[in-house]
């Protein structure tokens, strides 16, 4: 099967939003009577503090001018978490957030400035406030709707308690709140599907699809795509699957997934130096990788996928999931710089977690979801959000950065180097995670050259290709040269 994946995505950089800590409008005040906890209350504490998708319009500029062209915003439907994962009405945009209303405004906004937006779907579990388990709880066994999740007892042990009547029916690990549906039932399957499509309908970009690898169907997500690429060829689907993941990203269900295996091996190679002990990625451990070691990572990274898929992917350091980058690598700045900089120039789609650009830094969930300190920006990393700024810039500018093929050029102790092409453009990165400067010869002997002069367009310097080498390209410690050919300088 030939595979292709949205063009749009392969030049994207995403921002991952946790729309209730993110920003909170004026414009949108919450309903009257209501409690929200104040904005920047340690996360926690758990609670509402009141973010909305308002919040995020009036934003729009500020990620504008980051690089941002595509938003990814977890859960945005009525919900009685925080985070949304426990939903209870797919057809409703939580009125917290502001509603259907809102939702409208932020796509006509950000589709005016050329940004794509991709929500989070649910679909491997509802809540228990959702309408038709809501009608079992209430009806028992005499519900129409019992068919619709997978029940094994009566009567329903709903809500904790004693700990000898764990819940009897199937759910998201063993949590009650979180019924699982049975998605061979008929009438799920065509709620999902009809849910998946009105929403492309509506405008969104895509789906970003939570715990996929959970519903054990192919058929179902084979459906699923059918319906959102016949609504919107464009449109974009990602798994969140935390390994790699072959049998989604065959052409027929996923364009892509998540790229935690990039992650991992992002992060040990520029941050092994000061990895936080004992911290896992999920069920993942993190461990220091030698240039060597992370060339073995890569190189099984890129060559499980068809490159329509490579270039779609997710490249995240962190998410609302995980702690954050910078915290993990025990707020080393350089090693998140590194990483960064890798994002902008290895094949794959660059995310950035709200508020990594500015210098947060926390351990996992919850406190990985605090609130963006938008009222005290003396708590910013301005010399970080320069940087951030510069590297999605710089990915934007170099069309051989986000679809040029790739080559691995050196890998040795703790320097890695490759290769980015197109017809008429070659970019060389070399980075360098040691702590002293390099100095070194690259041999491009089987790169397809441009041309034979390259300027660094990340540190400076120009340097010319001599005996299919380029020669003595120097490095600063914990930094990387992006070199790229210069235009009208004759190939070889």
């Amino acid at each position: 099967m030939a595979i292709h994946t949205p063009d749009w995505v392969k030049h994207a950089v995403f921002y991952q939003i946790f729309p209730d800590r993110f920003a909170r409008s004026p414009h949108g005040a919450p309903p009257p009577g209501i409690q929200l906890k104040p904005w920047g209350t340690p996360p926690q504490q758990q609670g509402f503090q009141g973010g909305d998708l308002r919040g995020i319009v009036d934003k729009l500029d500020y990620l504008q001018a980051l690089g941002v062209t595509a938003l990814y915003l977890t859960p945005i439907f009525a919900s009685a978490s925080n985070h949304r994962y426990h939903t209870y009405d797919y057809y409703q945009v939580d009125p917290l957030l502001g509603g259907n209303a809102a939702l409208r405004e932020l796509l006509d906004a950000a589709h005016q400035r050329g940004m794509r937006v991709v929500l989070d779907g649910v679909f491997n579990h509802a809540s228990r406030g959702f309408w038709a388990f809501h009608h079992v709880l209430e009806n028992g066994s005499n519900s129409p709707y019992l068919d619709w999740f997978i029940i094994r007892g009566w009567p329903l042990h709903a809500y904790p308690g004693d700990v000898r009547h764990a819940p009897n029916y199937d759910c998201w690990w063993g949590l009650p709140a979180l019924p699982k549906f049975n998605i061979h039932n008929p009438g799920v399957r065509e709620y999902l599907l009809d849910v998946a499509r009105h929403w492309i309908a509506f405008g969104i970009d895509g789906w970003r699809l939570d715990v996929p690898n959970e519903i054990k169907d192919d058929s179902f997500w084979q459906a699923f795509r059918q319906v959102v690429k016949a609504a919107n060829p464009e449109a974009y689907l990602c798994g969140e699957i935390w390994h790699f993941a072959e049998r989604w990203v065959q052409g027929d269900q996923f364009d892509a997934v998540m790229n935690y295996p990039f992650s991992r091996a992002v992060l040990g190679f520029c941050g092994g130096r000061t990895l936080v002990q004992g911290y896992q990625q999920g069920s993942y451990s993190l461990l220091s990788l030698t240039a060597e070691h992370f060339a073995q990572q890569i190189d099984a990274v890129y060559t499980r996928y068809d490159w329509q898929v490579n270039y779609a992917q997710l490249n995240l350091l962190d998410s609302h999931d995980t702690a954050r980058a910078v915290w993990i690598m025990g707020n080393d700045q350089s090693a998140l710089r590194l990483c960064v900089l890798c994002q902008m120039t290895m094949p794959g789609a660059p995310w950035i977690y709200y508020g990594d650009e500015i210098g947060l830094s926390a351990a996992k969930d919850p406190f990985c979801r605090g609130a963006f300190p938008w009222q005290d920006d003396g708590r910013w990393d301005h010399d970080l959000l320069t940087f951030y700024r510069r590297a999605t810039a710089l990915r934007h500018r170099y069309p051989a950065l986000r679809t040029g093929t790739f080559q691995r050029l050196h890998a040795s102790g703790g320097v890695y180097a490759f290769a980015r092409t197109l017809p008429q453009q070659c970019a060389v990165v070399i980075v360098n995670t040691q702590t002293t400067p390099t100095s070194m010869d690259v041999d491009v002997a089987g790169v397809a050259l441009t041309a034979t002069v390259f300027d660094s367009v990340w540190n400076g310097g120009r340097y010319a290709v001599k005996g299919r080498r380029l020669h003595k390209v120097t490095v600063p410690a914990r930094d990387a040269v992006v070199l790229v050919s210069v235009d009208g300088e004759a190939a070889p």
